[in-house]
């Protein structure tokens, strides 16, 4: 079965770009051209991933993300006109899985909307671990889930990515290159912040589950996990 794209953008040359673009890949397309549309549009076809504009009417993108992350962790994918760091980092914090400036290159996003699809899908779940341990932290690659303690963590595919990586080694620590690598698996520019705003969201997650040691940051070289209340 096809991918299930949800493109929103109100410029329908874009919506037209990218929709010949998807297909050629093998995705089957659909398309809102506000942000309220798009919601609609949410609901009715519930897709695998969403190409979101963060500029439109009706709802900016950010508000429908928002909105969107409040019932679903499905993958969202941010086009924006504008390329200041702080609109880039606001959408990553509220939830964007990745985010990509216009002109983009089609074949740039359809690499970047494959990377995400498979990492949701699980990617290499048959050579996955059963089960990953750390102090009251609990992640299972198979299933795709993970819990601190009694508390489920609502994941989404990259941070799921990148704190699977930190388990595999705990006590090392990695740089910002080697988790971009193995949270994105494809030669794509991902910037140092980029990573800071994912690991962001990833501590205040587990911070609501009363984790206040989840990750460590060795200033200079990257991260490592932290202790994750163990004894």
């Amino acid at each position: 079965m096809s991918p299930r794209i949800l493109i929103v953008d109100d410029d329908p040359h874009i919506r037209e770009v990218l929709r010949v673009a998807l297909g050629k890949a093998g995705m089957t397309v659909t398309e809102a051209a506000d942000g309220r549309a798009a919601l609609v549009r949410f609901g009715e076809d519930r897709p695998d991933l969403i190409v979101l504009d963060v500029g439109m009417p009706e709802f900016d993108g950010l508000e429908v993300c928002r909105r969107i992350r409040r019932t679903s962790q499905v993958p969202i994918l941010f086009l924006s006109a504008r390329d200041e760091e702080i609109d880039r980092i606001l959408g990553l914090e509220i939830g964007g899985d990745d985010y990509v400036t216009k002109p983009f290159s089609p074949r740039e996003l359809v690499a970047r909307v494959n990377v995400i699809l498979r990492r949701a899908a699980g990617g290499d779940r048959a050579a996955a671990p059963e089960e990953l341990l750390h102090g009251r932290l609990r992640l299972d690659p198979q299933q795709h889930l993970a819990r601190f303690g009694d508390t489920p963590l609502t994941l989404t595919a990259l941070e799921f990515s990148i704190l699977r990586t930190l388990m595999t080694r705990p006590a090392v620590v990695f740089s910002r290159e080697q988790i971009m690598s193995a949270a994105y698996h494809l030669n794509i520019q991902v910037s140092d912040r980029t990573i800071d705003s994912h690991i962001r969201n990833i501590r205040a997650k587990l911070a609501a589950a009363h984790c206040e040691d989840a990750i460590e940051t060795v200033h200079g070289v990257g991260f490592r996990l932290g202790r994750c209340g163990a004894p």
